[in-house]
Order: structure tokens, then sequence, then C-alpha cells
């Protein structure tokens, strides 16, 4: 019967449902980060390879 007891208290603590609940949504948030980091990658990449080419041929200029 005791063990019955204990069964029954550990089935019914929600201490850890908290944690939980932050583990999913901080993989939540960094999953989402990802996939914007993804989106915006080829976009960056262009806009960096457009400036170094401006800041080289004004480098030429001088």
């Amino acid at each position: 019967m005791k063990l019955l007891n204990i069964f029954k208290r550990f089935q019914k603590d929600e201490d850890g449902a908290v944690t939980v609940d932050w583990v999913v949504l901080t993989a939540a948030i960094v999953g989402l980060g990802l996939i914007v980091m993804a989106a915006s990658k080829p976009a960056i990449s262009g806009l960096s390879t457009s400036i170094a080419t401006e800041l080289g041929e004004a480098d030429d200029d001088f």
C-alpha cells in the first residue's frame, strides 16, 4: 500500500511541468532564429559582397 501511495504522489506532482514548458519554448525560439538566419543569409551575403566591391573601388580612387 505504501508503494501505491508513493506512485500516486509522483503522478500528481507537477513541479517539472514548468521546466518542460520552458525547454520547449526555448527550443522553438532557437528553431525560429535558425530559420530566419537561413532565409536571410543569401541577401546578407550579397549585400556584404556589394559593400566590399564598393569599398575596393573607393580605395582605388585614392
